[in-house]
């Protein structure tokens, strides 16, 4: 958003969201094609999701190198269950404009959502792949929790005091 504006940033966020979408929905969709054991469709799913996280934050093409998961792991959360992804998104979204620091909303929609998939009657492997993907997702945070100590952390239409990721 600081290089391109509101515009390209609003439709990477879309794109982001819908990869991790994609990702669980494909999986739920070729599955049956693969004849395996019912049982196992949660598991399945959870590594489609957790592919798709580390593909982001890892990309081949970019070098290993990628963006935090924060979006993608938001399209995993909307379509794994989507009453944690709207909880995790609420969360984010009020962080967002009480305090304008998007790596700070990033991370709290990441607990929420951990707390959330215990509050919610949902499988295990969904439980383990939102605990996984949220600390994962949190630890790629690391330089934003060391400026967000620091005070230094910028807020969501502010220009970065020099170099900065987020």
């Amino acid at each position: 958003m600081r290089t391109l504006g509101k515009g390209p940033a609003l439709a990477v966020l879309l794109v982001d969201v819908l990869k991790g979408v994609a990702a669980i929905l494909l999986a739920r969709w070729l599955y049956p094609w693969l004849e395996m054991p019912e049982g196992r469709v949660p598991w399945t799913v959870c590594l489609c999701g957790l592919a798709v996280l580390l593909g982001h934050s890892r990309s081949v093409w970019l070098g290993f190198t990628g963006g935090k998961s924060a979006a993608t792991g938001l399209g995993v959360l909307l379509a794994l269950s989507w009453p944690v992804g709207v909880g995790a998104a609420a969360v984010f979204a009020l962080v967002l404009a009480l305090a304008r620091i998007v790596s700070l909303g990033s991370m709290l929609a990441a607990l929420t959502a951990i707390a959330l998939v215990h509050v919610l009657p949902e499988p295990l492997p969904y439980r383990l792949l939102v605990v996984a993907g949220g600390l994962y997702v949190i630890a790629l945070h690391r330089a934003n929790i060391g400026r967000l100590v620091a005070g230094t952390e910028p807020k969501v239409g502010r220009s970065a005091p020099g170099p900065q990721s987020s």
